[in-house]
């Protein structure tokens, strides 16, 4: 991680949590085995039980690790309010299909998207469930990636003016700045 990061409102930190199980930075996957991506789903309470019937292979976790990229790109996409790019729209909603997503009418808060699938893919499903709550309440736009490719960290943005670039001013924001100032020195020495 490049920065520290203010964490994301209720549920939808479990998707910022999601994004960042690859550290670009650090050059380090929490997703490197099909048994640490049980783990996390187990942990972020989207899996109900990591017992003996529950498992992921190798399928399973190359399909986790699409929807995390397909995520990292559509969460680039919040910071000009472009559309979801088309590759990562055919993997989130391939990974929706696979979840059985449906809406379901709750007493509260309307239509919710939620999953029928059991396993891996209705605990994805369950992720993608809380992406659709964040677009409902408002929240998922500020949602996003550090701009810096070095890093790509998801962050959220609490920007009055909701034009966050960076995880952190401190270190990528810093580093952006410095990159320019050496730019344009280097332009007006030649």
């Amino acid at each position: 991680m490049s920065g520290a990061t203010t964490p994301a409102p209720g549920r939808l930190e479990t998707v910022r949590r999601f994004v960042n199980t690859l550290d670009v930075d650090a050059a380090t996957d929490a997703l490197a085995t099909p048994g640490d991506l049980v783990e996390w789903l187990t942990s972020a309470d989207l899996l109900d039980d990591a017992g003996p019937g529950v498992g992921a292979g190798p399928a399973e976790l190359a399909h986790a690790v699409a929807v995390r990229e397909a995520l990292r790109e559509t969460l680039a996409a919040n910071h000009d309010g472009d559309p979801i790019p088309a590759a990562a729209l055919a993997v989130l909603n391939e990974a929706a299909g696979r979840a059985r997503l449906t809406a379901t009418l709750t007493a509260r808060d309307g239509w919710r998207p939620r999953p029928s699938a059991g396993g891996v893919d209705g605990a994805i499903g369950g992720l993608l469930a809380l992406v659709g709550d964040a677009m409902a309440d408002g929240t998922w736009s500020r949602l996003k990636v550090c701009v810096d490719d070095t890093c790509r960290w998801a962050f959220y943005d609490e920007s009055r003016a909701r034009s966050g670039k960076w995880c952190s001013m401190q270190v990528c924001g810093n580093r952006a700045k410095q990159r320019a100032w050496r730019d344009r020195r280097a332009e007006s020495s030649t």
